[in-house]
């Protein structure tokens, strides 16, 4: 079965790829640098030519507010119609769990217009909604610092979960027939940010003071504990994050 893969040269591409060819798939990683642009429409119509999946875990360049809305809603609203008019049997998106619970972060509205595109399109749809991925600990380390040399992070509940798992997960859905609605994943255990957070820098070298704090907010947004945690029965991911830290 042909695989597109948009955003395919990225953490999560480039792993799903293998993944998915190591099952005998023929995949396609579509990016800019590959001659496939979404933002721009380039390529779009000729990769999808004899395509039955089109899988997409693409990223904006910018997290500015107005230059994430653009890259989410331009390039899914061509994505959308190349597929359309392709005849697609699945699309699958990458979203984030807490989307829509999170309407002041400008990079959460612009997945919840991802979202919404994808679901008024027609083309039948699963939307993967994830916790964030063990590896991006070190990016929520860096946001929370401060002038002081400190660490703060939200002293919240968060649920992260191994890139590696979310890539089977992903291989698993997309080679599978459409649930047209969402499923949200997870890793395995809930913990306090700072649980993950702290070890994951020290790994590192970094010994910065980690501190928790209930007003800090999470790349600029106030978040509780049911902000970045999944509701009811989402599918978890077998990686505990001490395994993970440790082949590191």
């Amino acid at each position: 079965m042909k695989i597109v893969i948009i955003g395919g040269t990225g953490l999560i591409g480039s792993r799903l790829a293998a993944r998915l060819r190591a099952s005998g798939h023929e995949v396609v990683q579509a990016a800019p640098k590959t001659g496939v642009d979404a933002l721009t429409g380039e390529g779009l119509a000729e990769v999808m030519a004899g395509t039955a999946v089109v899988v997409d875990v693409s990223n904006s360049p910018s997290f500015a507010d107005d230059a994430v809305m653009d890259f989410f809603v331009t390039s899914c609203r061509n994505l959308m119609a190349a597929e359309s008019q392709a005849g697609i049997r699945h699309h699958v998106t990458l979203s984030i769990v807490g989307t829509d619970r999170l309407p002041d972060s400008g990079y959460m509205r612009a997945k919840v217009a991802q979202e919404a595109i994808v679901e008024a399109s027609g083309v039948p749809h699963t939307i993967v909604r994830s916790t964030q991925f063990f590896e991006f600990l070190t990016a929520i380390a860096d946001a929370g610092a401060t002038a002081a040399g400190e660490i703060v992070l939200p002293a919240v509940l968060f649920q992260p979960i191994a890139a590696d798992d979310v890539v089977e997960i992903l291989a698993e859905i997309a080679t599978n027939p459409p649930l047209n609605g969402r499923v949200e994943i997870a890793g395995p255990e809930k913990a306090p940010f700072a649980r993950f957070v702290k070890p994951r820098i020290r790994a590192a070298g970094d010994g910065r003071t980690v501190r928790a704090d209930r007003d800090a907010g999470y790349f600029g947004t106030k978040v509780d504990d049911g902000s970045l945690t999944p509701g009811a029965s989402p599918r978890l991911g077998s990686t505990r994050f001490d395994a993970w830290l440790s082949r590191l």
